[in-house]
């Protein structure tokens, strides 16, 4: 499969396996069923049971109706753009095939970027019957499409991803001992970086990128550890555990 490399803002540069064409295709059109089921409960709900084509029928200007009717509907123009953006980068079809949008430079991927990409959408997919956005996902090397390209993002299959909390002690004892109170110099976007290429790496067994990791966060930890006392590996781990026990997040 296709991959792509991102330089991270850790400045470790990060191989991706892309989402193939199909997943892409298969997502979109769960999230369509999504959507279809969601405009059958809302025909329920304010037709059938709130009895609104009845008081549709007292409506004798038709940009009223229509105004109603868009009103009912907004959840389904928003969506993409709204899941993306609370779900970092998925939607419930994405999250489903595993796959998600991110960023190309490394950094979070913001509303901002989902909103270019959800704005592109219309040419993409919902004109010419998504030929347009077929198009440049087929011939562009990281199969992005044109929204992609304007938002500087591509879309990464998360399949096959090693669970972090199955190598780290998440749950911390009450009598947790840090080492590196100088963790609490780190961001939370710091921290995200940090887990996620430790995560990969881990799941590759690239220990050059493991290795690399570790002195970046010794760099901006302005520490140096003793290869006696830890390994990379053993480093990494304990300034996660050490950020966990300061701040009680990313458990």
């Amino acid at each position: 499969m296709s991959q792509i490399a991102i330089n991270t803002s850790q400045n470790v540069e990060i191989n991706f396996t892309l989402a193939s064409i199909g997943e892409r295709i298969f997502a979109f059109l769960l999230d369509v069923l999504f959507l279809i089921a969601f405009m059958v409960l809302i025909n329920l709900l304010f037709f059938k049971v709130l009895g609104l084509d009845d008081y549709f029928s007292t409506l004798s200007d038709n940009w009223s109706k229509m105004a109603i009717i868009l009103m009912i509907t907004f959840p389904v123009y928003i969506y993409t753009v709204t899941l993306e953006s609370l779900m970092e980068g998925q939607t419930f079809g994405k999250k489903i095939l595993k796959i998600k949008v991110v960023k190309i430079d490394g950094y979070q991927a913001h509303f901002s970027d989902y909103f270019v990409r959800w704005i592109f959408r219309l040419v993409d997919i919902w004109s010419n019957s998504a030929v347009v956005g077929l198009l440049f996902a087929i011939i562009n090397k990281n199969n992005q499409r044109l929204g992609d390209l304007a938002s500087g993002t591509a879309v990464i299959s998360l399949k096959k991803n090693v669970n972090i909390s199955n190598t780290i002690l998440v749950n911390l004892a009450e009598d947790y001992q840090p080492t590196f109170p100088q963790v609490v110099i780190l961001s939370d976007d710091d921290m995200r970086i940090i887990k996620d290429n430790f995560q990969y790496a881990l799941k590759v067994d690239d220990q050059q990128v493991i290795s690399k990791l570790s002195d970046k966060i010794q760099t901006l930890l302005k520490i140096e550890i003793d290869g006696r006392d830890y390994t990379d590996r053993q480093f990494i781990i304990k300034v996660i555990e050490d950020f966990n026990h300061f701040t009680g997040k990313f458990n």
